[in-house]
């Protein structure tokens, strides 16, 4: 209870009255140990954030697409964004792979996660509620499990979580049938292709889990976004022609500035400050927060409806998401299974 030094012997009648000055000091790790008012609400702030960050970063990206097109918007974000991550990797001095293999696997996974997995999510979310696009990428456990079943031994399949993967693809064929009934080729090509780049972003991710864990998390991130946005720069002038001749309004700036300071940067030092800070459960409700946020985000600020195809085959979704996190006899910390909140 306290640190304070008794005796047993009995006390000099001609003793000094005691002082705060004669009083042992807590020692300095107990010190850290008693917990703050900071420190016990942080980390919920910081969840918090994140949720609301990665929700409403579909809702940024719906605005940019208004005056940018699609692969070059999602280019300069990580031009922006991978400039500010090597800015922190030169001033904590984090040292860059020295092998040929580490390069390979850094510049494949960046290919997966950034080129192919953005080019199709801001391409898909022309013809898309951003709501029902955050649903549809909230797949990435679903493709991430029998992937990690296959490269990583501690990642198990089990009954439960076959049956969130199935749940999850029954959920995504309501979606598809319901815009492919409703709203057009388009959209349904838009909902296939967000599902592509689930399947691209589940890949990559789960390839940095088997190979990667020694990067430190900035360079990991920071070589993955400086890699994956030359294909995007060099395929959005190829396809859209020069960048100077873009709308470059207010809007589309502060959308993309956005995207690249808080919704890159910030929500990922955040979110590796939260793993090491909080429970692990906590952590991995988020892929289930955000796309609810990202609804509501629609629906109040976008004025986007939600149809029983999007309500139906969303449900089924974030359920076989559940089930895929938290089925089996223990419970264990895949970070292939939150990665994909990131937009």
């Amino acid at each position: 209870m306290s640190s304070i030094q008794t005796s047993s012997r009995p006390i000099p009648t001609n003793a000094q009255p005691t002082t705060a000055d004669s009083i042992e000091p807590l020692p300095a790790r107990a010190t850290r140990d008693v917990p703050t008012m900071a420190g016990r609400w942080l980390p919920l702030v910081v969840w918090s954030g994140l949720c609301f960050i990665w929700g409403s970063t579909w809702l940024a990206i719906k605005m940019g697409l208004r005056d940018l097109p699609p692969i070059t918007f999602a280019g300069v974000r990580f031009v922006i964004a991978s400039l500010l991550l090597f800015a922190i990797i030169l001033v904590r001095r984090v040292r860059f792979p020295t092998t040929l293999e580490d390069w390979r696997l850094l510049a494949w996974t960046g290919f997966l996660n950034i080129t192919v997995n953005y080019a199709l999510v801001f391409w898909g979310e022309q013809y898309l509620a951003s709501g029902l696009a955050a649903l549809l990428n909230a797949t990435i456990p679903l493709f991430g499990l029998p992937l990690a079943h296959r490269y990583i031994a501690t990642e198990r399949l089990t009954t439960s979580k076959v049956a969130g993967v199935l749940l999850g693809l029954v959920g995504v064929g309501i979606v598809c049938s319901a815009e492919l009934g409703g709203n057009g080729a388009h959209a349904f090509w838009a909902s296939l292709a967000i599902i592509v780049a689930s399947l691209a972003g589940a890949q990559g991710s789960v390839l940095v889990k088997a190979r990667g864990g020694h990067f430190d998390p900035a360079l990991l991130a920071g070589v993955q976004m400086a890699t994956g946005c030359l294909p995007l720069m060099a395929g959005g002038i190829l396809l859209e022609g020069n960048p100077a001749g873009y709308q470059w309004t207010m809007r589309a700036i502060i959308a993309l500035a956005y995207l690249a300071v808080v919704g890159s940067v910030v929500a990922f030092l955040a979110y590796y400050w939260l793993i090491r800070h909080t429970e692990v459960t906590r952590v991995l409700l988020i892929p289930l927060v955000t796309p609810l946020v990202a609804v509501l985000l629609g629906v109040g600020m976008l004025g986007e409806t939600i149809g029983w195809g999007t309500a139906a085959g969303g449900s089924a979704i974030l359920v076989g998401v559940t089930l895929v996190m938290f089925g089996g006899s223990s419970l264990r910390i895949p970070r292939w299974a939150f990665l994909g909140v990131r937009r």
